[in-house]
């Protein structure tokens, strides 16, 4: 079962996240098979990293608890919140196997919180080529919709704020995020 997670920053956490940077990629590295994907979110202009995506998939929410709770960054109070939630993979594919590739355009963590019935459990079909992971946000037991996550690549932010239902979601946030991993 997939889980998807947001570890937020906390205030002038970036010398820390900066210092924790091998230990983290290291600590990723072990869960490598299991990604289907990683980046940080950033601050508008990009020059500040301010968050960090995950998705996994961890056999139980009590595993996934554990690979949240237990990454460096967490360990040594770079985040301020993390997001844990179950997540499911309507693509069927990882942020490797995205057609857009690495680079080119911008990319935004697009995350919606769900407020009333259901919405957006189906891929749009006129965004699927901007798509580099899209599903819902589930609870613990699979049962419960709790909002969407999708990761896009779009013109700006209005722009990939516009892969989601209008009026479906208590909240909608859009980061400037990018593809995560070792540099190369």
């Amino acid at each position: 079962m997939e889980f998807f997670f947001h570890h937020r920053d906390r205030p002038d956490s970036g010398t820390l996240r900066w210092e924790l940077r091998e230990e983290h990629w290291s600590y990723m590295d072990r869960y490598a098979a299991e990604m289907t994907a990683r980046g940080p979110t950033l601050s508008e202009d990009g020059s500040t990293l301010t968050g960090s995506v995950h998705i996994v998939d961890l056999p139980d929410p009590a595993t996934a608890r554990a690979f949240a709770f237990d990454e460096p960054g967490y360990q040594a109070g770079a985040y301020r919140d993390v997001l844990v939630r179950r997540w499911r993979n309507l693509l069927g594919r990882t942020m490797w196997e995205f057609p857009g590739g690495r680079t080119g355009g911008n990319r935004y963590l697009v995350l919606g919180l769900g407020a009333g019935p259901a919405a957006d459990l189906a891929v749009p079909p006129d965004r699927a080529e901007d798509l580099i992971a899209y599903g819902p946000l589930l609870s613990d037991d699979g049962t419960a919709w709790l909002g969407t996550a999708a990761l896009v690549r779009a013109a700006g932010p209005e722009a990939a704020r516009a892969v989601l239902t209008r009026d479906r979601y208590a909240v909608v946030e859009v980061h400037p995020w990018q593809f995560g991993g070792r540099p190369s």
